[in-house]
């Protein structure tokens, strides 16, 4: 108790960031959890807060990923709206002038992508490792590189409305829960804590929502 009335005695605008991503990241969790193609406004706001408050902490691979998910948020927001179908039958069959039937569904990862996806995740662990330890006085390289090639490896198949998408996110925050309560995030910390659980969640619901054939 004394622990956390001295964190709020020395609130800073770190702290303050903290909190308001904090909130952000509950709006984004709740529309993702029920595939809402408005996640994705939210996920172009957070990286600005998120962006500040990863930078103040040293955390600059995380920084640089903010970049990265606003154009992978704007990319998302186009396949979710407009790629209407995974198959040439079902648009076909489908009502083109309603924008909600037209919405791409949700369907699980195909596995002849598992192995080329596995890949270009080692990949980017690699390359943003060397950019880390090369350019930056980063105290946490490997935790921080990894958490970033995963969530970007993760946000791609959150774009592409793969139900596992839930999966990799749970193995990031997990990873992140961690690192940032090492890093006196706190707020972050609970968050990311919160997300590794309702990753569980997610993933049951998002099979549910999967069409059947």
């Amino acid at each position: 108790m004394d622990a956390i009335v001295q964190y709020f005695s020395d609130f800073t605008w770190v702290k303050a960031i903290d909190l308001v991503g904090l909130v952000l990241g509950l709006i984004y969790l709740w529309l993702e959890f029920k595939a809402s193609i408005w996640l994705w406004l939210v996920s172009v706001i957070m990286p600005i807060v998120h962006g500040y408050l990863y930078w103040a902490r040293g955390l600059y691979a995380d920084f640089g990923m903010e970049v990265y998910y606003v154009l992978a948020a704007i990319y998302g927001y186009a396949m979710w709206r407009w790629t209407r179908s995974r198959s040439r039958g079902d648009v076909e069959t489908q009502n083109l002038a309603s924008p909600n039937e037209g919405e791409l569904p949700i369907t699980h990862f195909p596995m002849r992508r598992v192995l080329p996806v596995a890949i270009v995740g080692l990949v980017l662990w690699g390359v943003i490792y060397w950019i880390l330890i090369t350019w930056t006085d980063s105290s946490v390289p490997i935790c921080d590189s990894f958490t970033t090639a995963l969530s970007m490896v993760a946000l791609w198949a959150l774009a592409q409305k793969y139900a596992e998408q839930w999966l990799l996110w749970l193995v990031v925050d997990a990873v992140c829960t961690v690192l940032y309560i090492y890093k006196q995030i706190p707020f972050t910390a609970c968050l990311y804590a919160f997300y590794t659980v309702m990753a569980v969640l997610g993933y049951r619901q998002w099979l549910k929502k999967i069409p059947t054939t």
